[in-house]
């Protein structure tokens, strides 16, 4: 199941993505998780430190590996040059189940914290000025394109904050988004646009309330989100001793916040993915790529990549041809 954190910058949502993976991975469960904010903090938050962090392999610079690999020998696409952010899987692409082991997983992914984290990695010097940040994001909107989950089976990513998540199709690619709301009128402010942009394209969203104090916050979140407030974390001195490096284990969380993660949890396992809708969707966002830049930079309609008689899901294997 694949599960997102978004909100506003600042709101938690980071610490939210690492407290969940963590009590996932606590409980016994196979959780791969993905940073693909530009404020790369996720490894720490699950523990790492700074320097681990800044020495873990990342997405970006693994893609021209991702494209080829998954590319397998579909016969609608002649080279990884022509795949872009937003290519869909068919007959003879790769598709990648989340805990083999495989080129990708080999080469982009380490344990950390008991989890299993990718990373689409920061913003260099050479990218400043001549590039945006969802041209690493990229790689990992092409892995979940790819990525066969199956239930009990999580993937959690932590998205770019705000409305940046609909700059690409990768908010459609979740079973649930989980947004991270502090009781605050510019939180609350930053659901509404969210919820509103997300509503035509059926986003599972629920919302999380973070940093309360008090009842009065409560009430607020309340009022404000009605019945879109899931549950909400109260300020923790579980976490804020994580944030002074003093790192604990989850099960020592404040119990009414361990009652929110299981929320969470229970949301996330209530949900049936329809596989066929999840690819269409794909194939949207691909074609709407496709017209806007991918055929003028790949000098061919990219809508050839489009398999019309392929679904992926979990009894679709790998599709290549070995």
């Amino acid at each position: 199941m694949k599960v997102a954190f978004v909100g506003k910058g600042g709101s938690g949502k980071t610490t939210c993505a690492s407290l969940f993976a963590a009590y996932l991975a606590a409980a016994g469960k196979p959780v791969l998780a993905i940073d693909a904010d530009i404020n790369q903090h996720l490894a720490v938050a699950l523990g790492a430190s700074e320097e681990e962090a800044a020495a873990l392999p990342t997405l970006g610079e693994h893609l021209p590996l991702i494209k080829d690999y998954l590319r397998g020998d579909n016969p609608r696409i002649p080279s990884a040059d022509a795949m872009i952010k937003t290519t869909p899987p068919g007959r003879g692409s790769r598709l990648l189940r989340p805990f083999e082991d495989n080129p990708i997983t080999d080469a982009c992914f380490r344990q950390v914290g008991g989890v299993r984290l990718g990373v689409t990695g920061r913003f260099e010097e050479d990218d400043l000025g001549v590039a945006c940040y969802h041209s690493k994001v990229g790689a990992a909107e092409l892995l979940l394109n790819h990525l066969v989950d199956d239930r009990d089976e999580y993937v959690v990513m932590d998205m770019t904050a705000g409305a940046d998540a609909f700059a690409s199709g990768l908010f459609t690619r979740f079973d649930v988004t989980f947004l991270v709301c502090e009781p605050t009128l510019r939180s609350v402010g930053v659901y509404r646009q969210y919820a509103d942009y997300a509503r035509d394209f059926g986003v599972r969203l629920a919302v999380v309330g973070n940093k309360v104090t008090d009842d009065e916050d409560v009430a607020f979140l309340r009022t404000e989100l009605g019945d879109d407030l899931l549950c909400w974390l109260r300020a923790s001195g579980h976490v804020r001793a994580a944030e002074r490096g003093r790192a604990r284990p989850i099960g020592a969380l404040e119990p009414e916040n361990l009652a929110a993660l299981g929320a969470l949890l229970s949301t996330v396992d209530s949900v049936e993915r329809d596989w066929a809708r999840y690819h269409r969707q794909a194939v949207e966002f691909h074609l709407r790529n496709a017209r806007s830049w991918g055929n003028d930079r790949a000098g061919r309609d990219l809508a050839e990549q489009v398999d019309p008689e392929f679904v992926p899901g979990p009894m679709a294997g790998s599709s290549v041809t070995e």
